[in-house]
């Protein structure tokens, strides 16, 4: 596996970071890592690039001890901080061969970053004239250069327009597919458009962690439906696969189901069957962003 968490905390003073944070991401996986501001995700993050220490607990990348082996993390490890460090006044090329000495590769791998990020149009450019998108693709090519097999990118889209948003997952999707990529972020779309699998912090614990494809297929679906009179109770328990029910508002009801199959007809059916008609009819299916504010709910600030 390419990272391994356990038992991971950390506190600042008399406030704990991280609390017994455990898990484990697996190489080729692009896994999203969401949570409320001041949960744990950049505390996190700089455990795993060995940038500080956890106070408890066990941490490896590539089977190496981020604590004891710092310089074998380093070099298997690519990383883009929230707040992206760059020389503004460095043109793209300088500042990629600056960095390539630094990490003693090839001259001949800034032309190859510079292919892969995207950046040909502007490598002739200083920095401080690109626009954000292109800042963020440079800091992108700096944490690949050393060509990392484990990418770990701090709120990579922060601040980037919907075009920029959009060449920026993009650009992560596909460099996904020879590496392991453990990003955070606020946008649920970005996890969704990007990943494999979503770990959510709250608090400094994991509160869920489970791959994209198992919380789209969740057989629980939430209809809202209203009629156009008061429905007893008895009628509406006699619609099938029912398993809670909630009057809202006067003749409006929302319905759980555990079914994979799409209840909506058999609600039109229930109206007709009943001499009701259908006035309103609303799926309200568990999403990312739902799944995100039950598990974070109780978070202040």
């Amino acid at each position: 596996m390419s990272i391994e968490v356990k038992d991971i905390s950390k506190s600042y003073g008399t406030q704990k970071a991280l609390d017994a944070v455990s898990f484990t991401i697996n190489k080729g996986e692009i896994v999203g890592f969401l949570g409320p501001n001041g949960a744990g995700k950049s505390t996190l993050m700089k455990i795993l690039t060995t940038y500080i220490s956890a106070d408890e607990g066990m941490a490896l990348v590539n089977g190496s001890d981020v604590k004891s082996q710092q310089k074998t993390v380093q070099k298997a490890v690519g990383y883009l901080p929230e707040h992206n460090p760059l020389y503004l006044d460095l043109y793209v090329r300088e500042y990629l061969a600056f960095n390539a000495d630094v990490y003693k590769v090839a001259k001949s791998r800034i032309e190859e970053v510079i292919q892969l990020t995207g950046l040909t149009p502007e490598a002739n450019k200083k920095i401080g004239q690109l626009s954000k998108g292109y800042r963020q693709r440079v800091g992108l090519a700096t944490a690949l250069l050393h060509d990392p097999e484990v990418l770990i990118l701090d709120e990579p889209t922060t601040g980037l327009d919907p075009n920029q948003l959009v060449e920026i997952r993009e650009l992560i999707k596909n460099i996904g597919k020879n590496k392991t990529v453990f990003l955070s972020t606020h946008i649920m779309q970005e996890v969704e458009a990007i990943c494999d699998r979503v770990i959510i912090i709250n608090k400094g614990k994991i509160v869920t962690d489970r791959k994209l494809n198992n919380l789209r297929n969740e057989k629980e679906q939430v209809i809202e439906v209203a009629f156009d009179y008061r429905v007893e109770d008895q009628l509406i328990k006699s619609i099938p696969h029912l398993v809670s029910y909630k009057n809202t508002f006067d003749f409006t009801w929302e319905l759980t189901f555990s079914t994979e199959e799409d209840m909506r007809p058999a609600l039109f059916d229930f109206a007709h069957d009943n001499g009701l008609k259908t006035l309103q009819l609303n799926q309200k299916n568990k999403n990312l962003e739902a799944v995100f504010r039950e598990m974070t709910k109780n978070q202040e600030g």
